[in-house]
């Protein structure tokens, strides 16, 4: 794969911030054109992170397995740009609208947050694709919202969790308490309660808005985790980004399990020294959200408005990729069964708890 420009924003100017995007992107792309039409000339295509950035293990990780696809089999030529620390509204602005200038195109923010600064950029840029994870609030004719039905996938993890716990009681940490990180908590809760209704959930949110450290900080996940593991929960799902590997190394480091978010975490480089206890994940294809919105554009048919993933349509899922977790018939029958019954409809699965 060709090497990935990043623009690293720390709270610079604005002029400044255009100029270095501008600049990143002739160095990278030889001055290639941004049209899809472009011939041998590569499309330009940038991604901007979520809270957390690249090597979050999840969340950021999964629409960067999307980009590098996209280099690898299309072609394309891509940037990346990550968050600061504590940033505004006005810093996204600035990152977008840096990256729109330099000819990228789609440009896609990566979570809800982007949701107010695709709004203003969108309008400055008709002829660029933005690309919106997580959020539907804004629409505009250039704009793909990209969503996912995160609670379907939250339910089976309920049925796991309820299925695998001996103690009765599992855990739910949510990074920051919004509705869409709402949503996987009550697909969870209904999960595990109709899976056993006697069952005890255990429910934490690391922070409130507009503090988004329960995003960021795995200390504050190590933290709450083990809290839960002090009262008994033995199975912890934590829909947390980054702090989310926190509570992933509680879990492992007390012997019980913990169930991954966005990613197949089981497989990701960065948890390996605690892969066994992580007894499956709850997987989102935002890599392929991302390929596809590149692909679209390109193709010159880019794809606008709600795009939505689900469950029937292997949107959302559950990993299986822990020998342990294989092994659990039992377990993997009522997944199985429970799949089966929301994607034809027999269960609806609650979006708030």
């Amino acid at each position: 794969m060709r090497r990935i420009t990043r623009i690293t924003t720390v709270g610079i100017a604005t002029a400044a911030l255009a100029l270095s995007a501008t600049a990143c992107g002739k160095s990278s792309n030889e001055g290639s054109s941004s049209s899809s039409t472009s011939g041998s000339k590569a499309v330009k295509v940038a991604i901007a992170y979520d809270i957390g950035g690249r090597g979050d293990q999840s969340f950021n990780d999964a629409a960067y397995a999307g980009l590098k696809k996209a280099e690898d089999e299309l072609g394309v030529k891509g940037a990346e740009a990550e968050p600061s620390q504590g940033e505004s509204d006005a810093d996204k602005v600035a990152r977008l609208t840096s990256l729109a200038r330099a000819g990228n195109n789609p440009v896609i923010g990566v979570g809800f947050s982007y949701a107010p600064a695709i709004a203003k950029v969108a309008k400055s840029f008709p002829k660029t694709t933005f690309g919106l994870i997580d959020d539907t609030s804004v629409t505009a004719p250039n704009i793909a919202n990209l969503v996912f039905n995160e609670e379907q996938g939250s339910y089976l993890a309920g049925v796991a969790a309820a299925k695998t716990s001996k103690t009765g009681t599992v855990g739910f940490i949510g990074g920051v308490e919004v509705p869409l990180i709402k949503k996987f908590e009550a697909g969870f809760t209904q999960g595990v309660k109709d899976t056993n209704p006697k069952a005890k959930v255990l429910t934490q949110y690391l922070t409130q808005p507009p503090n988004f450290d329960g995003f960021s900080k795995p200390d504050l996940g190590k933290a709450a985790a083990q809290g839960q593991l002090d009262k008994g929960a033995d199975v912890i799902y934590a829909a947390a980004g980054l702090a989310g590997s926190g509570s992933i190394e509680a879990a492992a480091t007390a012997g019980k399990w913990a169930i991954g978010v966005d990613s197949d975490q089981y497989n990701q480089a960065g948890l390996a020294k605690y892969k066994d206890h992580i007894l499956t994940s709850v997987t989102k294809n935002v890599s392929g959200s991302v390929f596809n919105l590149i692909k679209s554009v390109k193709d010159g048919k880019p794809e606008s408005g709600e795009v939505r993933y689900g469950l029937a349509t292997d949107g959302v899922g559950l990993a299986d990729s822990n020998p342990a977790y294989q092994k659990m018939t039992d377990v993997i029958a009522a997944v199985d069964a429970a799949k089966k019954n929301i994607v034809d409809g027999k269960i609806t699965v609650k979006t708030a708890p």
